[in-house]
């Protein structure tokens, strides 16, 4: 990515985590996390779904430092200092100029805009890459709240494999 990686939003601070931040989740150093982030990280968000990412996420970053900003974002509320979710990509773009985008908020700050927010900011934010092309996301066909975020940025509902729907959003669409 080509711009300073660094969103801030109206309640949010969007950081895209370093190696050194990730190889510290994967050890679980929640004390290490938290001084080098500058914020409190709840004891929830190490239960959270992306923490199965870290390992392979580390190693991308140090095989190829370039991948920042196609990993892991850190979503920080400003007022809390608390790190409240993470959202982001599963690397670079493909050769079509693809990416698959995710995100996930702690339950104490759903319900309250965060995810729209940080997803939104990042979705404008990465088209502005020149590479970047299409935006895909996944989501089960019964969560509300995340289909209505979807749709909310203009993401089409393009299949339906069993209980999850899969959308996607052109760089043409916007």
């Amino acid at each position: 990515m080509s711009h300073t990686l660094h969103i801030t939003t109206q309640r949010l601070e969007l950081l895209p985590c370093s190696l050194e931040v990730a190889q510290a989740v994967v050890t679980r150093n929640k004390f290490q996390v938290e001084r080098l982030l500058g914020v409190k990280v709840p004891d929830d968000w190490y239960a959270s779904e992306v923490l199965d990412f870290f390992p392979m996420y580390a190693q991308m970053l140090k095989d190829d430092p370039s991948q920042l900003g196609w990993g892991v974002w850190l979503m920080i509320h400003i007022v809390d200092s608390t790190l409240i979710g993470d959202l982001g990509f599963g690397g670079k773009p493909d050769q079509t100029g693809t990416v698959e985008m995710g995100y996930e908020v702690l339950s104490a700050y759903r319900q309250q805009g965060f995810a729209f927010e940080a997803v939104e900011a990042l979705v404008d934010f990465a088209f502005t890459q020149q590479e970047l092309k299409r935006i895909i996301a996944h989501s089960p066909d019964d969560h509300v709240g995340s289909i209505r975020i979807l749709e909310k940025l203009g993401m089409q509902q393009i299949a339906r494999d069993e209980n999850l729907l899969k959308w996607e959003l052109k760089l043409e669409s916007r």
